[in-house]
């Protein structure tokens, strides 16, 4: 049987999420395939000497901060992780030549970010003529080298048109270059609704004749929910606030004239979109594409608190009036007035975005394992130096000893 490797991280969530649909939409459609999860921090550290050390495993630290707001000054941090990432490519290469070598896949699916390189070296040294797709899992590849290398002949699944001239101008061919019409989202988001919104709402004590907010920050909630539900009082909201119970219990103590319902965790936000009219939210590419999926326009903001990585998401969001962009929270009773006023207008152009991405990867790994033949890349470097990747690197990996 055919082995797929699929890579990922727990830093954000949204790799594993990725992961885990991209592994049962393959199940579900009987491809011949042992579709393999792999997660590259227990490759890199199986033992978990890091975790025994510090106390916490490596993502840990990030979601954390994502928890707690600390975003403040992550592009700079961003550029220092990738400068380490650098300077410890000959020691990754060489880890993970060795898990290849072990587990020997016929196919690796990066859906991570930053260690592109150091995964594609080092299966080209262990195993030449593996194919290796990288699945973008954000809009673009912001900052430089966060998912696209230049010298890298291999496969890359873009969401965006934007994405998709990005790797271009980095000089892999059109036929390395695969389109599709959005991210990967949860196979739940793709199930027709089975209850009836007016009732539930109803049932939630919503009025179903008045417009409803779902405010959704990821797993952990944001303290910048509490603003968000102050100044709407007179608007009615769902706050989901995951596993947040200390923010779950502070919204519920706040007074409002409109009602507000206080969610925890919840693993069926597909039901919670469903009760809404719009959402309210960080520009994650995950919540975003999620939410134009179930028809709902977006309010987000885009600062200085903004990680990097997502802040194309918020061009992407005006390029296409898909709602509406904000410098900060402050003036989010101003964009819901704006957003109700021309509601209908922003729900036809989110309608238009048909997001089949779960279901166009599948047939395009299928390709790529079909026409797994030697790659050749052109760009502007010399072809020589790409014909002596591969002893390249087994030679830095000596150096390094």
């Amino acid at each position: 049987m055919t082995t797929v490797d699929l890579i990922y991280f727990n830093a954000g969530g949204g790799h594993r999420a990725s992961a885990l649909a991209l592994q049962s939409v393959l199940r579900e459609q009987g491809r011949p395939w042992d579709v393999r999860l792999v997660n590259l921090f227990e490759v890199l550290d199986p033992s978990g000497r890091f975790k025994r050390l510090t106390g916490k495993a490596p993502e840990d630290w990030y979601n954390q901060r994502l928890a707690r707001g600390w975003t403040l000054g992550m592009a700079h941090e961003l550029k220092i992780l990738q400068g380490l990432i650098r300077l410890a490519h000959p020691t990754l290469v060489r880890k993970l030549r060795r898990h290849w070598q072990r587990t020997r896949p016929d196919l690796v699916v990066s859906l991570i970010p930053n260690f592109n390189r150091a995964l594609y070296h080092s299966l080209t040294a262990a195993l030449p003529g593996v194919p290796y797709v990288t699945v973008l899992t954000d809009l673009a590849d912001l900052p430089p080298h966060f998912w696209i290398e230049r010298d890298q002949p291999q496969h890359f699944v873009c969401g965006t048109p934007h994405a998709v001239q990005q790797a271009h101008a980095l000089g892999h061919n059109e036929d390395r270059v695969h389109a599709t019409s959005g991210m990967i989202l949860r196979p739940e988001f793709y199930r027709p609704a089975t209850l009836d919104q007016a009732e539930e709402q109803r049932r939630l004590g919503l009025d179903p004749q008045r417009p409803t907010g779902l405010v959704l920050f990821g797993g952990h909630g944001s303290r910048a929910m509490l603003g968000i539900a102050e100044r709407l009082s007179d608007t009615q909201l769902i706050l989901v606030c995951g596993h947040n119970q200390a923010l779950a219990e502070r919204l519920r103590a706040q007074p409002s004239t409109a009602r507000h319902v206080v969610v925890g965790f919840s693993s069926d936000i597909p039901a919670w979109m469903r009760l809404a009219d719009f959402l309210i939210g960080k520009p994650g590419p995950g919540s975003v594409s999620e939410a134009v999926q179930m028809g709902l326009p977006v309010i987000v903001v885009n600062n200085a608190w903004t990680m990097p990585q997502e802040r194309y998401n918020a061009d992407w969001i005006r390029e296409q009036r898909l709602g509406i962009v904000l410098g900060s929270f402050r003036g989010v009773d101003s964009a819901v007035a704006q957003l109700l006023d021309g509601l209908d207008g922003f729900r036809a152009r989110v309608g238009r975005i048909q997001n089949r991405a779960l279901f166009e990867i599948p047939d395009i790994l299928a390709r790529v394992l079909a026409e797994n033949t030697p790659i050749t890349f052109t760009s502007r470097a010399s072809t020589s130096s790409t014909r002596s990747m591969s002893s390249s690197v087994l030679i830095a990996e000596s150096k390094s000893r």
